[in-house]
């Protein structure tokens, strides 16, 4: 198998177990991160009602590295969330690893005032 093939299903079976057990509501909503080479972007998920609640990207506020971006992505998807009375998430991190980037979208969420 290459290379590309294997990381595939690696990253499809970290997402689905992930996946698995989180579920988000209106009261306590799921957010999600997806992220490329570049870009990264998070949203703020009912699942029971199948709407985005809230959204933020880095295409137009990229500042500094892609870390200092993303924390800034937190940032403005907390403010945004604590705006519609929304304090409580769950943390879907979509397969990717708990590390860099993804963890400082994390850190700008709590320091919104998001806990999780």
């Amino acid at each position: 198998m290459s290379k590309i093939i294997d990381k595939q299903k690696k990253y499809s079976r970290r997402k689905r177990g992930v996946r698995k057990n989180i579920e988000g509501s209106s009261l306590i909503p799921r957010v999600t991160v997806k992220r490329s080479n570049k870009h990264i972007q998070a949203q703020a998920i009912d699942d029971g009602g199948r709407i985005t609640l809230a959204a933020s990207s880095d295409f137009k506020t990229k500042t500094g590295t892609k870390a200092e971006s993303a924390k800034a992505v937190g940032l403005q998807l907390g403010k945004d969330m604590v705006a519609k009375k929304i304090d409580k998430i769950v943390f879907d991190r979509n397969g990717y690893k708990y590390h860099g980037r993804v963890s400082a979208l994390a850190d700008g969420l709590r320091e919104a005032g998001i806990k999780f």
